[in-house]
């Protein structure tokens, strides 16, 4: 661990803090509804747990655990969350660089890569900022992720119902929030999102979850488009 807080500078930007803070909490949130939906649904406490310290991706889990509770194996099960969580490899070419040096540092930032992460690392202006926001979003989100889904999985079936209280907006929602600025930002950024987000909704409605998602990023071959030589 210590070979981690290397690669954090001494001052922290409370502005970064505040904003990972608000995203943990909705983490926190969809980390409840995974564990509590996973046991109500007749699964053992241990099996959400272990698959968030594990395999850590959210919608990848949702989706392994839905193939479980409908009857499927855990060979269907693990294929269908391999394939919703192909979206984190183009993740991880974004932000390697600023993960930081050493075998042990790539080894650790490579698990801790999701979306939000990386929206916050490519959100920052220089390398140094980068670095700091892809640690401080990726360790706190592993952190409450995990105490969520063990909090949702002990209180089981009491809390198993979340879409009633929209529960299953708020990371999403969070999430919308932080890619904005960069849209209105940079039109590059924007001639990818556009068409990826229209793929992503043309197959919501007929796609398992998680599929549009992964079929968005074919907007990325837009991406610096237009730009000047």
């Amino acid at each position: 661990m210590r070979s981690v807080q290397r690669t954090l500078p001494a001052s922290l930007d409370p502005g970064l803090l505040r904003d990972v803070a608000l995203v943990c909490l909705a983490g926190g949130v969809v980390g409840v509804s995974f564990g509590a939906i996973a046991v109500a649904g007749g699964l053992p406490v241990w099996v959400p747990v272990v698959m968030s310290l594990v395999v850590y991706a959210g919608s990848a889990q949702f989706s392994a655990v839905g193939v479980l509770l409908a009857g499927g194996g855990p060979v269907a099960a693990a294929a269908t969350g391999l394939l919703l969580n192909t979206r984190t490899a183009a993740f991880s070419l974004a932000v390697a660089e600023h993960i930081g040096p050493g075998r042990l540092v790539r080894l650790v930032g490579a698990h801790l890569v999701t979306d939000e992460t990386v929206a916050f690392t490519l959100a920052q202006r220089d390398p140094a900022r980068r670095r700091t926001a892809f640690w401080i979003s990726g360790l706190g989100m592993f952190a409450v992720w995990n105490t969520g889904v063990l909090t949702g999985a002990l209180a089981g079936g009491a809390l198993g119902d979340t879409a009633r209280y929209g529960l299953d907006a708020a990371f999403p929602s969070v999430l919308a929030a932080l890619v904005l600025p960069a849209l209105r930002a940079d039109a590059g950024v924007r001639r990818a999102a556009l068409p990826g987000a229209a793929l992503a909704l043309a197959l919501a409605p007929v796609a398992p979850a998680g599929v549009p998602v992964l079929v968005a990023l074919a907007g990325l071959a837009l991406h610096g488009r237009g730009r000047p030589v």
